[in-house]
């Protein structure tokens, strides 16, 4: 068999089929022995299948090949297992308020910020608060606490510019 590196994939198949192949003048029965053979082509066979004229039933499959027995006996074990199971007790979850009053008072914004102050809270808001942080059903209520305690660092921005 060629060890050519660059060889293309057809070459492979032919240096196959070569080494596979009986030779007349090999007198080694092991060597005759081992040689690999098709007994039939694999692409009719495949075409054939895949024609629709050969049916077999989900029940002909499972028959053949003892499924149902395995699928019950893991059934049966997944039921003795999830017996076993015992769900946590649900707590119910704490939503953050979204009273403009209490996220101020979250904010600390009653007393005079400076501007680099302001951007600081923000930021800190927006690290424990934005939407792409929390879990997917608090997402909505994450989103209107952003809004509402940005709409208030706006509001102390503007009257520290005046």
């Amino acid at each position: 068999m060629a060890s050519d590196k660059d060889g293309d994939f057809a070459r492979l198949l032919d240096d196959l089929f070569e080494a596979a192949s009986p030779q007349s003048d090999t007198s080694d029965s092991d060597a005759s022995s081992s040689a690999v053979t098709v007994p039939f082509d694999y692409l009719s066979v495949v075409n054939e299948l895949h024609s629709g004229r050969i049916r077999v039933s989900a029940q002909e499959a499972a028959a053949e090949y003892g499924v149902n027995a395995q699928i019950n006996e893991i059934l049966r074990e997944f039921d003795a297992r999830r017996a076993e199971i015992v769900p946590p007790p649900l707590e119910l979850e704490q939503w953050p308020s979204i009273d403009p009053a209490e996220i101020a008072a979250e904010l600390d914004l009653g007393k005079w910020r400076r501007p680099e102050d302001l951007a600081r809270i923000r930021r800190s808001f927006a690290f424990d608060n934005h939407p792409d942080r929390v879990a997917a059903h608090l997402r909505d209520h994450a989103i209107t606490r952003m809004q509402i305690a940005n709409m208030l660092i706006d509001e102390a921005q503007r009257r520290h510019k005046r």
